[in-house]
């Protein structure tokens, strides 16, 4: 078979932002899916979000229920959501209990009035909702046995040239054995994970014919809006390609540049990590106004602190974040739920960055980002963290990220929660004790394929922002708790 002679298959949008990504690109058009998951997983949301955002004059949309709940229980419910239209319902969508038929026990009831209502609407979408009691009902004797049922049901919705869904309760373990999920098409699986005090939800799409799906447990969310998907892998941002030399950028703080060999450049991550109010979300908000001066968009990501609070505070340094807000050249996003995933966190912060084609991008702080997890995602979060990092990078983006250091300094082992390899520059900023007094210092650990300073030198806390001082000369055991001074010609100790 030629190129040209192969059959195009029209994809519907689901109308539920996100899984159009994972599905491969949308719905198959006439395809047979089902909806399966634990009670209260989404199925309902999910499949009446996919008729709303379909269902038109043009393609009238049928929603059999055949559990005991009415159709008016149902749109009770459903109307709470924005994707639900009013207009929409027994005019474009058109709602039929099947309670009566499955009460009897009357298969063949259940499928004639399918195919009645079927002839009647011509409909271009199908839902059969309530699937799990028609596996349970108690039959007549002499009906139609439940294989028989399933594969007519299966012929009747695919040869009627619909899009059609069944929804049905129950555990995966269940699903494998009914016959009903080898015939379809498509199989979405929804659940929700319960984790101490958090809850978790996830959608699996197990197969979907003709296209390659995202695979893996996709997490979700359920708001007032419906349902939102957020896939597991970021769209991938257009690499650029780096030119050698790179061009540096301001970091806007007084002494740092010249330390860092001219600034930080273009396109790396940079890792801030320091005690408590040694600087880092300073030194990170001079490095987003400092780009926003040149005409450089930036989004700063919060988590430990309230935006008005982060706001007030930097205007008391002269930083004014609401006027750079106002003109568009900068964006706080302020995420302090406990319960997030990591790829609702990421996709968020994506969203942003795209709003405002941002440049540059400040994580405050990769602490404070993991404590914002539900705990089911914990382990996975220096991975997820990596493919944004890489991500933004690679498009030329610069990323600054801050980290608690709650450990005294030993070698290289400054980052606790082992980020460091995410990083290009590594920026210690450290209190030390000089005759009895704390001094905060900065040092320059790394800068890949760049010279920089590797002097220790003093830092300056100021009414107007962080500013870096000269090397600090004439001590030993400087970046231990308490170095001493150095007298005229002697030796560190172990020379």
């Amino acid at each position: 078979m030629s190129q040209s002679e192969r059959v195009r298959i029209h994809r519907l949008p689901t109308g539920v932002p996100g899984l159009d990504e994972v599905l491969g690109g949308g719905l198959p058009e006439y395809s047979l899916n089902l909806i399966t998951g634990e009670p209260g997983a989404g199925k309902t949301i999910l499949t009446q979000q996919i008729l709303f955002a379909n269902a038109t004059p043009a393609r009238p949309a049928i929603y059999f229920t055949l559990a005991g709940e009415p159709p008016i229980k149902i749109l009770r419910y459903q109307q709470q959501f924005s994707f639900f239209e009013p207009d929409k319902v027994d005019e474009t969508i058109h709602f039929v209990s099947l309670a009566d038929e499955v009460r009897r026990g009357e298969l063949e009831q259940v499928l004639a009035r399918i195919m009645q209502e079927m002839e009647a609407i011509q409909p271009a979408l199908v839902a059969v909702d309530g699937f799990r009691s028609i596996t349970q009902m108690e039959r007549r004797q002499g009906t139609m046995d439940m294989l028989a049922f399933m594969q007519e049901l299966a012929f009747v919705l695919t040869g009627w040239h619909a899009t059609s869904f069944i929804v049905m309760e129950g555990r995966a373990s269940e699903i494998a054995g009914i016959p009903i999920a080898s015939i379809a098409d498509g199989l979405l699986y929804l659940t929700q994970d319960t984790m101490r005090n958090s809850i978790v939800r996830k959608l699996q799409v197990v197969k979907m014919r003709g296209q390659a799906q995202i695979v893996g447990l996709h997490t979700f969310r359920i708001s007032e809006d419906g349902i939102r998907v957020f896939p597991r892998i970021l769209t991938r941002r257009a690499r650029i390609e780096r030119q050698q030399p790179r061009r540096r950028l301001d970091t806007g703080v007084p002494g740092l540049d010249e330390i860092m060999g001219g600034g930080i450049p273009l396109g790396d991550a940079v890792l801030v990590a320091g005690p408590s109010g040694s600087g880092k979300t300073l030194l990170g908000t001079q490095f987003i106004t400092a780009g926003a001066a040149q005409g450089q968009p930036g989004v700063l990501v919060i988590f430990e602190e309230h935006p008005q609070e982060f706001v007030s505070r930097a205007s008391n340094m002269g930083l004014d974040l609401d006027e750079l807000t106002q003109k568009g050249l900068l964006r706080i996003l302020y995420m302090r739920p406990l319960d997030l995933s990591v790829d609702e966190a990421l996709f968020a912060i994506s969203e942003a960055i795209d709003e405002v084609a941002a440049q540059r991008v400040v994580i405050d702080s990769v602490s404070g980002f993991e404590l914002a997890l539900a705990p089911a995602f914990r382990e996975d979060f220096r991975e997820s963290l990596y493919r944004l990092v890489s991500s933004l990078t690679g498009a030329g983006v610069s990323v600054l990220l801050t980290v608690e250091l709650v450990e005294s300094f030993e070698g290289s082992r400054f980052s606790p929660y082992l980020v460091s390899f995410l990083a290009d520059d590594l920026v210690l900023l450290r209190y030390i004790e000089i005759e009895s007094r704390l001094a905060p210092v900065i040092v320059i650990v790394k800068m890949r394929s760049s010279q920089h300073s590797r002097a220790v030198h003093a830092v300056e806390i100021t009414h107007h922002g962080l500013v870096v001082g000269e090397a600090l000369e004439g001590y030993w055991g400087i970046l231990s708790n308490a170095p001493m001074l150095r007298r005229r010609g002697e030796s560190e100790p172990g020379d």
